[in-house]
């Protein structure tokens, strides 16, 4: 993902806690590595949020 985004592992990993804090992303930490998934509910309920909102 980092490669993919042009970003170093250090601002990959704080934007990926600030989507976990919001809820956006889940992990599993499996020894020492930390893995990421979407919150398929959260971004559906954020999406209709939206689309009321806006």
């Amino acid at each position: 993902m980092q490669h993919k985004a042009g970003l170093s592992p250090s601002a990959a990993s704080a934007h990926l806690a600030i989507l976990q804090r919001a809820g956006f992303v889940l992990t599993t930490r499996i020894g020492k590595w930390t893995y990421y998934r979407r919150n398929e509910q959260a971004i559906d309920d954020f999406a209709g949020r939206l689309i009321i909102e806006l």
